[in-house]
């Protein structure tokens, strides 16, 4: 009995992993994009609306130190009072 809820269970999954989309989005029938951002002066497309702008991925600066260097002084490391 296990066997049996176990592989509907993993097929199921299966199915649902290999529906993916395959086609360009596109607005509804009778539904339109949504209206364009101010001051642009087109619409952007489906696909330019789903890629983030900067700000929500930014991307991360991973320099690595080669050798030991002085720090900085920082002017907000102040004693406890």
């Amino acid at each position: 009995m296990r066997a049996i809820v176990l592989s509907a269970t993993l097929l199921a999954f299966a199915g649902l992993a290999a529906c993916g989309q395959q086609a360009d989005l596109k607005p509804q029938a009778g539904q339109s994009l949504p209206p364009a951002p101010f001051g642009m002066a087109r619409q952007p497309s489906p696909a330019e609306l789903l890629e983030p702008d900067t700000l929500a991925a930014p991307e991360r600066s991973v320099e690595l130190r080669r050798r030991s260097e002085e720090r900085e002084d920082d002017p907000f490391d102040l004693p406890p009072e």
